[in-house]
């Protein structure tokens, strides 16, 4: 079959429809590739994020490792946390200083000013979560709308192509195989073209929609576990001078 034939004797209406589905096709292709360098990106970097906190455990140093790590979303609310911490600091809420030698890893609140600290933190954690999610949702849901509606489209103009081919029938008076055989064809191209360009974008969208959760679930992991450091921490020394 000679496609480029066929498309150019389609209808006017025939031709939008396959220039529709063309600019789909591109779009799904270009989206599928750069969120699958983003996402990619992002487990890879949060990875060697992660190790390197628990490992170091200390806030200071996985701050300044964190800005060196602009694709990961877990050092990215790392650092929002830490900075609000430090804003906590300044703003007088944490007057005193860990102990010599406690190997405290959060900074020192006083009693008073404990349920203020940590609430600053969960909401800064909350809404740098939102953020994240935000970000890396970006461009995905045009994809599950190309899947939607691509075959819908690729059918409006199948069955514009048929009507034409009808027509044409009824204007002949002949309805032999070889009168209706190339219109119907040639209509059938915009449903080929629907599907294709819905195929991909439907698993595309899946798959990033899964590793997405799976990211969201980690950020919400780090954010519990950053608070009950925190919290611990903040007892240990209460006790410790109680």
């Amino acid at each position: 079959m000679d496609l480029i034939a066929m498309i150019r004797s389609a209808g006017l209406v025939g031709q939008v429809v396959l220039l529709v589905l063309l600019g789909f096709s591109v779009s799904t292709w270009a989206i599928i590739l750069i969120k699958y360098r983003t996402i990619r990106r992002a487990f890879r970097e949060s990875a060697d994020f992660s190790d390197y906190f628990w490992k170091s455990r200390d806030f200071s140093n996985a701050f300044a490792r964190a800005k060196q790590l602009p694709g990961s979303p877990l050092a990215r609310i790392f650092r929002v946390a830490y900075l609000e911490l430090k804003k906590t600091s300044q703003a007088g809420e944490m007057p005193e200083a860990a102990e010599a030698g406690s190997g405290s890893v959060a900074p020192v609140f006083a009693f008073g000013a404990r349920i203020t600290a940590t609430d600053n933190v969960k909401r800064a954690l909350r809404r740098a979560i939102n953020t994240e999610m935000t970000r890396m949702t970006q461009m995905v849901p045009f994809l599950a709308t190309i899947g939607n509606t691509s075959p819908f489209i690729g059918l409006f103009g199948t069955v514009w192509g048929i009507m034409g081919s009808f027509h044409s029938i009824g204007l002949k008076g002949s309805a032999n195989l070889a009168t209706v055989a190339p219109g119907i064809s040639e209509a059938l191209i915009a449903t080929a073209a629907g599907l294709a360009a819905a195929i991909p974008a439907v698993i595309a969208f899946n798959h990033f929609m899964n590793k997405i959760r799976i990211v969201e679930t980690e950020l919400q992991s780090f954010s519990a576990d950053f608070l009950n450091i925190i919290e611990r921490d903040i007892l240990r020394v209460e006790r410790r001078k109680g």
